[in-house]
């Protein structure tokens, strides 16, 4: 005799995807790290600390180098601390400009900043000369990062023929008129990639970081999908199978022992379906199920007809063709009072149909599709092999649960192309 209850659990299943909802969100960030530049156990310092160190140390190396120079002419006193001042100024606006939060200032506040860096730039060239051209790249690449294109470039481009013509207008060597805006243009660009680069590093980690919270929301949505589906229908038919053992006790302890049997099959069964659930790790049978399901639904004294003629399926679309019957019985056994049932199973052409029709309608004013989270977890299911899932009472005042999935999953039914 073949166990109706049996069915095959062999064979890994993709993950389900889903769009996650409001009541999904409060919870996106457990079991994720909300903080996802902090330090890793093994003392690892994240990518975006790195970049970030790499930009200061070398703006460091930038400010010190005309300082350095001013310093080998050795100049009086009050030209050192001029310099050493308006170069910790420089050094701190440009740190500022390097933040995002400073790129989103309005542009009133940003032309303020930038005229600063702009005055004690050019400033000090009266009373140093040429040693301080550095701080121009410097400048160059603060009006890179805050204006917009193509109005930054063109501020470049106009800050290095400055220091160009300068270095023409002191009579310095060709040598030293090419070096000058030379350092101007590589100081600026190097200064700006940097700093872009640690954006990228930041967006790529905050993308790193948003993929891992939906994926802990979608394998939420799963196991709950999973419990609903799975548990619920092996649930009911327990319930259903000790009202009948309830009720046979007295009148037939043979029987009542039989259906003891029944229960037992169920409830072990049910306890597979909750470590596959655990584990992701589930396959269904189609006709496994069909035949499950007329077991149970003759022990709750409900007529059934049953007709598949779908032939071999896909295992994606025999798992999701046989969670949707599990789910319709389940809900026909909770909350129908239905006296016959058919459930059909055809092949037309490229499109696999199963349709459950039953009897017990209860509530008719109730509108098609508002038949709970259950339906709904069988239309995502359906959706993401290509399928679609509707149920609705219907002319003849029977509830039809109907379902079409392609035969290839993946491949759109005639409906949707």
């Amino acid at each position: 005799m073949v166990d109706p209850f049996r069915r095959k659990a062999a064979g890994a299943g993709p993950l389900n995807t889903g769009t996650s909802g409001s009541r999904y969100r409060a919870s996106l960030g457990q079991g994720v790290d909300d903080q996802p530049f902090r330090a890793t156990p093994g003392g690892e310092i994240p990518a975006l600390h790195v970049a970030r160190i790499i930009t200061v140390i070398v703006l460091c190396g930038y400010t010190a180098v005309p300082i350095l120079d001013v310093l080998r002419d050795d100049p009086p006193l009050n030209l050192l601390l001029m310099c050493c001042g308006s170069a910790f100024v420089l050094f701190f606006l440009q740190l500022l400009h390097s933040t995002p939060r400073a790129r989103r200032w309005p542009l009133p506040l940003k032309t303020l900043t930038l005229t600063a860096q702009s005055v004690l730039t050019f400033l000090p060239f009266l009373c140093l000369g040429i040693t301080w051209a550095g701080m121009s790249g410097i400048l160059g690449a603060s009006l890179l990062l805050m204006l917009p294109a193509p109005l930054s470039w063109f501020l470049f481009a106009l800050v290095t023929a400055v220091v160009d013509g300068y270095a023409f207008a002191l009579g310095l060597p060709a040598v030293a008129e090419l070096y000058t805006p030379l350092t101007t243009l590589l100081t600026g660009l190097v200064l700006y990639g940097l700093t872009r680069l640690t954006d990228l590093v930041y967006e790529v980690h905050s993308a790193r970081t948003a993929l891992a919270r939906m994926a802990v929301a979608q394998e939420r949505m799963r196991f709950s999908r999973d419990v609903h589906d799975l548990l619920g229908y092996s649930l009911s038919a327990i319930t259903l199978k000790c009202e009948l053992i309830h009720r046979l006790v007295a009148t037939s302890p043979a029987r009542a022992q039989e259906e003891v049997t029944t229960v037992l099959e169920v409830s072990r069964q049910a306890l597979a379906d909750a470590r596959l659930v655990a584990r992701s790790y589930r396959e269904m049978s189609l006709a496994d199920e069909a035949e499950s399901a007329a077991t149970v639904l003759a022990a709750a004294d409900i007529r059934v007809t049953l007709d598949l003629s779908c032939g071999r399926l896909h295992p994606a679309v025999d798992t999701a063709l046989a969670t949707t019957l599990r789910e319709g019985v389940t809900n026909i056994l909770r909350h129908s009072k239905a006296q016959s049932c058919s459930i059909t199973a055809v092949r037309k052409d490229d499109t696999v149909w199963l349709t459950l029709v039953n009897d017990g309608v209860v509530g008719k004013d109730r509108p098609a599709g508002s038949d709970g989270s259950g339906l709904n977890n069988l239309g995502t299911r359906l959706a993401a092999i290509g399928g679609r899932v509707t149920s609705g009472i219907r002319r003849d005042g029977r509830f039809h649960l109907e379902a079409h999935s392609p035969v290839r999953p993946g491949a759109l039914c005639p409906e949707h192309r």
